[in-house]
């Protein structure tokens, strides 16, 4: 097993502060968005094997039947087929969605076909592959998840009290749920620019007025005032409003799978994700809207938020996803426990978030890991867990 060197991904929406406090290091001053742990391109980790840093992904390119096994090769060919991260929200991020492998690899081969650049600011699909993610909070963690149901939408934007949005209420209220909630998404992401802007400063200056009343839908309303003090004018702070507002406490988590609009607002979470860069935008950004293509992708369903809480199997307590790419699950080690062992047939990504974790194992020599610390261990390697902290484990279903 190695010890991860990982990479700080400085984007402009991370927090300053909740990335150094884990890890016990001082601030930069910066945002340091994501701690990447893994073999992605974009920011692989780094480990040593005796001649000195390198990086995972040519580690696993050059033995990927030893560094992954057989059963994870032949699924998901030569390559570690996670991502997992640390990821902290300062301000929100866009609102997006992601194409399932289908419709992955269909938008892949079209844009491949008609020739547009990878790095084009306008490229929806940067790989064939589909980009299921689960998000598990460390701290409070608030988020936007699926569609609320028209009725619930409509009684939010109801109580606004802005004159412009009485055509959407009406709509979600009169139409069927999937013709509604296609019906006003489009109509705010095709609406003409100033008009919608000053909607939304409306909508906005309401929303706060509202949350300070401590009333009803109070703290939505202040969530999607704050997501507006950060977004102003933008049409994607109304796409927000049909969404659900979720709070999620330590150990609570979401699934993301395709087609289901999301967001992250605010907090520290443990992400895990297939290892894939397509993200369709639905707004909160500077960047491309491709809208039709946006409408293609979304699943106008609706439904209450499905916060996920781990089943503990075996000591070991597990978050089940629908998918095979990848698999969470998190240790509670107290000292004096027996030592737990790790199966060993797929390849782990094993992250400390609190106290002291040990790792012994019968190849490698054996690691400490401390909050934020991380390691690789490949397929094969039998180890065994004990200490006093928290664990978190990425692998695979094989």
């Amino acid at each position: 097993m190695d010890r991860l060197a990982n990479t700080v991904r400085p984007y402009a929406w991370g927090s300053t502060t909740a990335i150094p406090e884990l890890l016990g290091v001082e601030p930069t001053g910066a945002p340091e968005a994501e701690l990447w742990m893994g073999a992605h391109p974009g920011a692989p980790s780094r480990v040593d094997r005796g001649a000195g840093p390198v990086s995972l992904a040519e580690v696993i390119e050059a033995t990927p039947e030893t560094e992954l096994g057989e059963p994870t090769l032949r699924a998901f060919g030569p390559r570690l087929p996670f991502l997992l991260k640390l990821l902290a929200a300062g301000s929100p991020l866009s609102l997006q969605v992601h194409p399932d492998l289908a419709q992955a690899k269909e938008g892949f081969a079209d844009e491949e076909r008609r020739g547009v650049p990878l790095d084009a600011p306008h490229r929806n699909y940067k790989d064939a592959n589909h980009k299921p993610e689960l998000i598990c909070a460390l701290t409070p963690f608030d988020g936007l998840c699926g569609f609320r149901h028209p009725a619930r939408a409509a009684d939010l934007l109801e109580g606004l009290g802005v004159d412009e949005l009485k055509p959407y209420v009406d709509i979600l209220r009169a139409s069927p749920e999937e013709s509604a909630l296609r019906e006003v998404l489009t109509a705010v992401l095709t609406a003409e620019h100033d008009a919608i802007a000053e909607t939304v400063e409306r909508a906005a200056t309401a929303a706060a007025r509202l949350a300070a009343q401590d009333g009803p839908h109070a703290d939505d309303y202040a969530a999607y005032a704050a997501v507006a003090q950060h977004y102003p004018g933008d049409p994607g702070v109304i796409a927000a409003m049909l969404l659900n507002h979720v709070r999620l406490q330590p150990g609570e988590a979401l699934f993301l799978g395709a087609g289901i609009p999301h967001a992250y607002l605010s907090g520290l979470g443990v992400e895990l994700m297939a290892n894939s860069d397509n993200v369709l935008r639905c707004g909160l950004t500077p960047k491309h809207v491709d809208v039709p293509e946006l409408l293609r992708i979304v699943r106008f369903e609706a439904g209450d938020a499905p916060v996920l809480r781990p089943e503990a199997v075996d000591g070991e307590e597990v978050y089940e996803t629908p998918i095979d790419e990848f698999r969470l699950s998190r240790f509670a080690l107290a000292p004096g426990a027996a030592p737990h062992p790790l199966d060993a047939r797929t390849p782990q990504v094993l992250l400390c978030t609190a106290g002291t974790v040990h790792l012994a194992g019968e190849a490698s020599d054996d690691l400490t890991l401390t909050p934020g610390e991380s390691a690789f261990v490949p397929a094969g390697e039998r180890i065994t867990l004990s200490g006093d902290g928290t664990l978190f484990r990425a692998t695979v279903v094989a």
